[in-house]
């Protein structure tokens, strides 16, 4: 991790932290560096709907076409559809202004490459390099050299075709898609209504002062209201910029990554997709997931946590299933990052499918109690250090005895320390090893 970028490209206060001046400055040396080697290169940039993303936007453009590129601007779209654009298109680069799940106060910058992946540690060490050292170095074309800025947003619109073509017919489902008043807030309802499922559209306005605000994947309850009172098949929710998918069964019970996981990893398995019989998740899943592979001769592979880690190992070994409890899950053989529309419309297929309800299909993951805190600190460097922190780590793991774990991470968006605890115990005595740990990090850490 650099010092611009984070564990998902750079993100802060917009205005504050993550200023027009700096996103200025990324898209110049972005554009030079990833379109060096092309005669007339082309950028693509999406948003969410906070409201610095108009601002940010421009100065996005205004650095692109400094250095010559030309842009074109996709409009409010999700990430992954910025990911698969930039693939499809032919661009030099993809660029998404968007803090995802994070309050409305932030925004954030993903950059992907030509490839539609998000970028190497390597090239974002080098525009690091750049920006703090050669910045003042980078050509400046003058005249008809200058790059212009295209107005695309019906691109967007080959994105939606390709994941129309991926999915089964839904006639006769019905469905509450809770869209977190962000990026898709006009295309989710459009590709599922096409499919031909009733759709109960929920946080459906595309308002940047509401957006994560008690709706989405980061909140569920008025979709599990929405789907209990509209007696619907099940609930999607998405997160601001809709890479993630959280799901609510028929009797409104939240299906998360870790469940999508484990009904997708058997369903690929069933039908011999599942390449090398491997699911690829991050140190934060629940340990039923490794139960039940095991129980399916299923190999689990574990990463760090974020979606990019997964993504590197089932690049590494060929697996084209991977993803986090958070609901980021990675299709490698559709995508090149994670989708909450494509995971909902293959979660989608396979309910329809096997005509069973969602309920049931999720029952096989039998997790183990589990825990997680986000502790709130004014300093998240150093904790691992601290002896204090060790000495109340090494009590609770006495505590929870050979089956359980603890994970103590930092979080790569935000000023937090999250505090993981899982163990065959009941969920009173989990919160509180789990709250009396975070009140000694909240000490230590400020």
């Amino acid at each position: 991790m650099g010092i611009l970028f984070g564990t998902d490209g750079i993100r802060g206060v917009a205005n504050r932290e993550l200023t027009p001046e700096l996103a200025f400055k990324i898209a110049r040396i972005t554009a030079w560096l990833l379109g060096r080697n092309n005669e007339n290169p082309v950028f693509l940039i999406g948003k969410d709907t906070r409201l610095s993303g108009s601002m940010l936007e421009s100065a996005l453009t205004a650095g692109i076409t400094s250095v010559g590129g030309e842009v074109h601007l996709l409009g409010i779209t999700s990430t992954p559809s910025v990911a698969f654009l930039t693939r499809r298109l032919s661009a030099a680069a993809g660029i998404v202004v968007s803090a995802s799940h994070n309050p409305i106060e932030d925004n954030g910058l993903k950059i992907f490459d030509s490839s539609g992946y998000k970028l190497s540690d390597d090239v974002e060490n080098e525009i690091e390099e750049i920006y703090y050292r050669e910045f003042d170095q980078l050509s400046r074309p003058e005249g008809a050299l200058v790059g212009q800025a295209i107005n695309d947003s019906d691109a967007v619109q080959q994105y939606l075709h390709y994941l129309h073509d991926l999915s089964a017919p839904l006639a006769g489902l019905k469905v509450v898609a809770d869209c977190a008043h962000g990026a898709v807030c006009r295309i989710a309802g459009e590709l599922l209504v096409k499919l031909g499922a009733e759709v109960v559209m929920l946080h459906d306005s595309p308002d940047g002062t509401k957006i994560n605000v008690k709706c989405g994947a980061t909140d569920t309850e008025d979709l599990q209201k929405a789907v209990a009172e509209s007696e619907a098949a099940l609930g999607l929710a998405f997160d601001g910029d809709a890479d993630r998918l959280i799901a609510i069964d028929e009797k409104g019970s939240i299906v998360d990554g870790d469940a999508v996981m484990a009904i997708c990893a058997l369903n690929m398995l069933q039908k011999g997709t599942l390449k090398n019989n491997t699911l690829v998740t991050t140190v934060m899943s629940n340990g039923g997931l490794d139960i039940l592979a095991e129980d399916n001769q299923i190999t689990i592979i574990r990463t760090a946590v974020g979606d990019r880690y997964v993504l590197e190992k089932m690049l590494e070994g060929g697996f084209n299933l991977g993803g986090e409890q958070s609901g980021h899950i990675i299709f490698s053989d559709h995508a090149t990052t994670g989708d909450g529309l494509l995971t909902a419309i293959e979660l989608l297929k396979i309910v329809q499918e096997k005509q069973r309800p969602l309920s049931e299909l999720a029952s096989v993951l039998e997790r183990l109690p589990q825990i997680l805190v986000n502790q709130k600190v004014g300093n998240k460097e150093g904790w691992s250090e601290n002896t204090r922190i060790k000495e109340a780590i090494r009590k609770v793991e006495a505590a929870l005895g050979r089956h359980g774990r603890i994970l103590v991470r930092p979080s790569g968006t935000e000023p937090k320390i999250r505090v993981m605890i899982e163990a065959p115990l009941a969920q009173d005595k989990l919160e509180e090893y789990a709250y009396s740990l975070a009140d000694v990090i909240a000490r230590e850490q400020g």
